[in-house]
């Protein structure tokens, strides 16, 4: 499906059947919802980091995957890329953040 705000918030609703687990998007469409990602095992990681950022952590040292991360408790924006995680992300920071990645032609 092709992504929208919508979309996006009906996934992540706290009571919808596709809330927990990640989201993978490609080409601009959702590939996959409710999908479990590898945990990164960097004992360098600061521990109030929950599983959620670990996991947005793990597939980013894996694979050529940025992750975007909400809290679920704070709804505090992350992102991570190669590993490194970015935290207390502002929208405008986050959108800079995508536009680069995926607009730089």
């Amino acid at each position: 499906a092709l992504i929208t705000d919508q979309l996006l918030e009906s996934i992540f609703f706290k009571n919808s059947p596709l809330h927990d687990g990640a989201v993978i998007i490609r080409n601009n469409r959702i590939q996959a919802a409710r999908c479990i990602l590898p945990v990164s095992s960097n004992m360098r990681i600061d521990v109030a980091l929950g599983l959620r950022h670990r996991a947005a952590i793990g597939v980013t040292e894996r694979t050529d995957a940025v992750s975007v991360i909400v809290s679920e408790e704070t709804g505090e924006i992350s992102y991570a890329k190669s590993g490194i995680i970015v935290t207390h992300v502002k929208p405008a920071q986050l959108k800079n953040f995508l536009d680069k990645e995926f607009n730089s032609e």
